[in-house]
């Protein structure tokens, strides 16, 4: 069966410009490994890079669970190192997620579904009754396929190519391959950055950079607003420039940034060592309060750091979550605006500056 490839790029596109942001982090996630599965790194990374140009989200959102990680993994080793855009992503031992994997591939699932067995003695018994079912259950027939495809290059015997075809004619009936299986494979992923898995589903060689080109102009189109100067530099000075203060403080020294980093017992977020190693702070304006300096950086309770003076308008906080850092504008009339980063909340500024002529 061939896979319906114009369809799955029409839909993300539609993700890209109509969906949540979880959901564009979910279809680039998706997209970027896919590219990469099919032979095409270069691709990927270029729609990686300007999908975290566009969004400044940590490349972990990019890598959603433990097999999108484990398939990066794999993928970084076939190649030989990992690209700019992923440093965030955490380092994994290879060998162990190896074993982890094929336990991922080999498992069956139990029809009983997760949550409603709860706690007490009958949870308990049915959690047994689960488990025999589970040891007797259905198996992924792509996760069998891509075990079977796994051991064959693992012992560089004849037929991969064979196995991955027929992974391909089961995959194409979804809209959305789950690649993650074969590139959480240690022994494919080189294959696949060799172009394997795009003779499989009998895709051109250019159908990869065609869908990358499409998919970065959906994020330009979706994020056109975030334009602007795109170094740290530029950014401060055409605030200063808009706001007719004359030129931005002078910037912090690497060794003031590390010293308040080791004080507040945080590693502050890349986006924002930039900006004091930048301008360390800026003066208040109108409707915005003073941002602080390097030595007067303060934390208030668990992952919350205080980069501005309190005043009239507000205050600016950087907060750590679950998925990372996120700037915090805090308007006494208003509320709380939350800025995907340090940069979002600036490139915000400056656009409000320019709308307003100020």
């Amino acid at each position: 069966m061939t896979w319906a490839a114009g369809d799955y790029l029409e839909a993300a596109v539609r993700d890209l410009l109509t969906a949540a942001d979880a959901r564009v982090d979910a279809t680039v996630g998706h997209a970027a490994l896919l590219l990469a599965c099919l032979g095409s790194p270069e691709a990927a990374d270029r729609l990686a890079r300007r999908w975290q140009e566009a969004t400044e989200r940590p490349a972990t959102a990019l890598a959603e669970g433990p097999v999108a990680a484990r398939a990066w993994a794999m993928l970084f080793a076939a190649r030989g190192g990992r690209p700019d855009w992923a440093g965030a992503l955490p380092p994994l031992d290879l060998d162990a997620e190896e074993v982890a994997h094929r336990a991922h591939l080999t498992r069956r699932e139990s029809p009983i579904p997760p949550g409603l067995l709860g706690d007490g003695a009958p949870g308990r018994i049915l959690s047994g009754l689960a488990a025999q079912l589970e040891q007797g259950g259905q198996a992924d027939p792509l996760r069998v396929l891509a075990a079977e495809a796994q051991d064959r290059a693992r012992a560089a015997e004849q037929g991969v190519t064979e196995s991955l075809a027929h992974w391909a004619d089961r995959a194409a009936l979804l809209p959305r391959p789950p690649v993650e299986l074969l590139a959480g494979c240690r022994h494919l992923a080189p294959l696949l950055l060799g172009g394997a898995l795009r003779t499989a589903f009998g895709l051109a060689p250019g159908w990869a950079g065609d869908c990358a080109d499409q998919l970065t102009a959906a994020l330009g189109t979706r994020y056109r607003s975030a334009a602007g100067p795109r170094d740290w530099s530029g950014l401060v000075e055409r605030i200063m420039e808009l706001r007719a203060m004359g030129p931005p403080p002078a910037p912090a020294t690497a060794e003031q940034v590390a010293g308040a980093e080791r004080l507040l017992g945080v590693e502050l977020p890349a986006d924002y060592r930039q900006f004091l190693r930048t301008s360390n702070g800026l003066p208040a304006h109108e409707v915005f309060p003073r941002l602080l300096g390097v030595a007067e950086l303060s934390r208030r309770g668990s992952g919350h750091v205080l980069v501005s003076e309190p005043g009239a308008y507000g205050v600016v906080l950087l907060a750590r979550g679950e998925s990372g850092w996120r700037a915090v504008e805090w308007d006494r009339e208003l509320g709380a605006t939350v800025h995907p980063s340090f940069r979002a909340l600036l490139t915000e500024h400056l656009r409000l500056l320019t709308e307003t002529g100020e």
